[in-house]
C-alpha cells in the first residue's frame, strides 16, 4: 500500500479524479474561462498520460503533476488544497534527478508564481498569447554545476 504523503506514478485511471481537480480549481479561479468540460478534460488527461511522467499525491487523489520529459517542461500541476505542502511534494518528487525543469504559468496566477519562487524557479519570458489565449510567464528551475 503507498504512502498517502508520498507521490506515486499515475495511470489512465487516474484522470477522471485529476480532471475533477482541474475542474474545481477553474470553478473558482474567476479570471480563468471553462474551455472544456470535465469529461473533455478527462479524456485529454487520459490520452497525455502514457506520454509524461505522471505523478499523483492522496487517496483519494489530491494533487497531481504532469511532466514532459522530452521539452523537460511541467505541463500541469494542480492541488486540491494550495498552500499544505501538496504541490511542494509532487515538484519535488519531479525535481528528482533533474538539473533544469520549465513550465508556463498563466500571468494571473500570482499565487502560483509566489510558490515557483520559493521553489528556485526564475521568470524568463512573457507569451501574451499562450495556448489557451490567456497570458503567460515562463518560469525555469536549473541546477548551476
Amino acid at each position: 500500500m503507498n504512502n498517502p504523503d508520498e507521490p506515486r506514478l499515475g495511470c489512465v485511471g487516474d484522470a477522471s479524479e485529476c480532471a475533477g481537480i482541474i475542474s474545481r480549481w477553474i470553478d473558482v479561479t474567476t479570471w480563468m474561462p471553462r474551455r472544456h468540460s470535465t469529461e473533455e478534460l478527462t479524456k485529454m488527461i487520459e490520452e497525455g498520460i502514457p506520454f509524461r511522467e505522471f505523478w499523483v499525491l492522496g487517496d483519494p487523489i489530491i494533487g497531481y503533476l504532469s511532466f514532459n520529459r522530452e521539452l523537460s517542461q511541467i505541463m500541469g500541476l494542480y492541488v486540491d488544497f494550495p498552500g499544505v505542502g501538496a504541490g511542494k511534494l509532487l515538484l519535488d518528487k519531479v525535481k528528482r534527478g533533474k538539473n533544469f525543469i520549465q513550465l508556463w504559468s498563466h500571468l494571473a496566477n500570482t499565487s502560483a508564481h509566489r510558490f515557483y519562487s520559493r521553489e528556485g524557479f526564475s521568470k524568463m519570458e512573457l507569451n501574451q498569447s499562450g495556448q489557451d489565449g490567456i497570458p503567460e510567464i515562463r518560469f525555469e528551475w536549473k541546477i548551476i554545476a
